[in-house]
């Protein structure tokens, strides 16, 4: 009895140590992660933003990693932000921070965009890099730094304007030592994703289509470059053909304007050298993100499609990657037209592609939406290829950056074929089956000839529905659209003069073209509203217990982040992460280590 006697109160004592904890939790939380109010803003304040934190397209995105102290920030709301802070008076500057920024180039030139707008207000923009490269490529952080009024380098750091590098690895040659056969059939030739197992090196559509993306990515960072700089396209083209830069070397060839530590820097923003009671403060962008009032205005329902596309609901796990569930989108979207304050709907989508009949889905929830009277526009962030172009094409409009990558209107499906493996390791298999194609989709034998043809069937179905949805969407000819198809991608410079997107720019441009579609004024206030509802950060931890407990969610991202070293060939086998038979709309993944590593 004594025995059962301590085992209550040890456990009243955990159930208390818990509440204390989770009451604790609480108070941390509303400490850190409350809004500010009106009277908490400094009179003189200067922006700071950190390029090296992690951005995602929501803003539930990470909202436990203030918790872990790691700095995140939604993307949207530091454009917004950036843009209010513009007409704010109490905002003197923005100050800018960079080691290695981890955007992709659409978000990097959403970026560029606003400091712009910041800038042509008036106001003082200045970025301090402790390096842009430290033994790699810096080209994509320096054109973001471009933007900048002033750039600040820290005497030890160095400029990696080395150019654009596009490689891939290419895994044939092991899967035949292994007695591993890749078995995927294509539509049609640019339709590179099944490439590395398929073949030993760039296919010569492969390397056309790679070579075209590389001159368009470097024709842009040229011209921004150039622009920022007060140089000439050629002149920055000469300049990456000899990077890396010392700093001394950076700030003879003017790609910085000075050098030194970042309390330099700081003073020179602030005027912490001038009339002290006139220095301004520092006030993270997040913060004053967080202290903006709703905005008001027309009701505008936004809705974003981020990840890989799936058939079923959308996945928001703890320290887990974002995903496009077709379920959710399509919910999302019957509920902005069934809203009658909803006057138009903003789509965000940034998602290389995925499953074609989630895809399917999601287009049709698109046209119904039009037919229903509520104008779609699409605003495409990095990515928007494949099924992340099929999702898009039924829009009203579409939005995309110059450096989107987009297109790829192809499929492809298949199998890896293991017969020859299990014999290397004396595993053999029987089976027995009822139907001609019963087997068809086993590891243990290859396509026969009959199944081969019924693929192929598929495969062209699929790409007939594609393109015809297409054309249709965009109206382009058939022929023509099947000359822009074939699986190949494009940026979203070259889209826009091919007709597969509308115009070009990032969620101002969207916004703008919003106000077009509804009938409003061009200075109409908009007001978006998140569809689904963002998620409470009680929500995420009653989500992060269910799917396990914390600790373990930890160690498993710690595993994550310790096998980052192989995510260029982890990001590649994550299409073999589709069932067999799975037809997929999906974009090679792209390692382009002169812009991102």
């Amino acid at each position: 009895m004594r025995r059962l006697g301590r085992i209550v109160v040890w456990m009243l004592a955990g159930t208390g140590v818990l509440a204390l904890v989770l009451v604790g939790l609480g108070v941390w939380i509303a400490a850190h992660l409350s809004p500010r109010t009106e009277h908490d803003l400094p009179k003189r304040a200067v922006l700071t933003l950190d390029l090296d934190a992690k951005f995602h397209e929501t803003v539930d995105g990470d909202p436990l990693a203030a918790l872990a102290g790691e700095k995140s920030y939604a993307l949207r709301q530091v454009i917004d932000a950036i843009d209010h802070a513009a007409g704010d008076t109490r905002v003197v500057g923005l100050f800018a921070t960079m080691g290695h920024a981890s955007l992709g180039l659409g978000d990097v030139q959403e970026v560029r965009d606003a400091v712009g707008r910041f800038r042509r207000s008036g106001k003082p923009a200045l970025l301090f890099a402790e390096t842009m490269g430290e033994g790699g490529s810096g080209t994509l952080d320096y054109y973001l730094a471009s933007a900048f009024g002033q750039i600040w380098l820290q005497p030890s750091g160095d400029v990696g304007l080395t150019g654009m590098m596009a490689e891939s690895p290419f895994i044939k040659g092991t899967l035949d030592l292994l007695g591993i056969k890749a078995q995927f059939s294509g539509r049609h030739e640019y339709k590179s994703a099944i490439d590395m197992f398929t073949e030993t090196g760039f296919t010569a559509a492969h390397r056309e289509n790679l070579g075209r993306l590389m001159d368009s990515f470097s024709d842009q960072l040229a011209d921004g470059i150039a622009n920022g700089r007060k140089l000439t396209p050629d002149v920055v083209r000469g300049l990456v053909g000899k990077g890396p830069f010392l700093a001394a070397e950076a700030k003879a060839a003017g790609l910085v304007d000075q050098i030194g530590y970042r309390d330099a820097a700081w003073a020179v923003i602030a005027g912490d050298g001038k009339d002290k009671d006139q220095a301004a403060e520092e006030i993270d962008i997040a913060d004053y993100a967080a202290h903006l009032a709703e905005p008001k205005g027309i009701k505008v329902a936004l809705i974003t499609g981020s990840g890989a596309i799936h058939r079923g609901e959308s996945h928001h796990g703890f320290d887990s990657e974002p995903d496009f569930g077709a379920q959710t989108i399509a919910e999302a979207l019957r509920d902005a037209v069934d809203d009658d304050g909803v006057k138009a709907i903003l789509f965000r989508i940034d998602s290389p592609g995925g499953s074609y009949t989630a895809s399917d889905t999601v287009w049709h929830e698109v046209k119904r939406a039009r037919e229903a009277g509520k104008p779609v526009v699409v605003s495409m962030g990095n990515v928007a290829a494949s099924g992340g172009y099929f999702v898009a094409m039924a829009a009203d409009r579409i939005v995309a950056q110059p450096g989107t990558i987009t297109g790829s209107i192809g499929v492809f499906t298949g199998k890896m074929v293991l017969d020859e493996f299990w014999k290397k390791l004396g595993v053999s298999w029987d089976e027995m089956h009822r139907g001609d194609n019963a087997a068809m989709w086993s590891a243990n034998r290859p396509f026969s000839p009959q199944a081969q043809g019924r693929i192929d069937a598929l495969l062209d179905h699929i790409y007939a529905d594609f393109t015809g949805k297409a054309a249709d969407g965009r109206g382009i000819a058939a022929d023509r659209m099947d000359q822009l198809a074939r699986g190949r991608i494009w940026t979203g410079a070259d889209a826009k003069a091919l007709g597969l997107v509308d115009r070009l720019g990032g969620w101002s441009e969207a916004v703008a073209a919003v106000r077009e579609t509804a009938g409003l004024k061009p200075d109409e206030p908009v007001r978006l509203v998140d569809y689904p509802r963002p998620r409470k950060i009680w929500e995420v931890l009653a989500e992060a217990m269910a799917g396990g407990s914390v600790t373990e969610r930890r160690q498993l991202a710690a595993l994550l982040r310790a096998a980052a070293v192989l995510e260029p060939l982890t990001a590649r086998l994550s299409i073999l992460a589709e069932p067999p038979g799975a037809a997929t709309l999906r974009m090679p993944p792209l390692d382009h280590s002169g812009t991102r590593r």
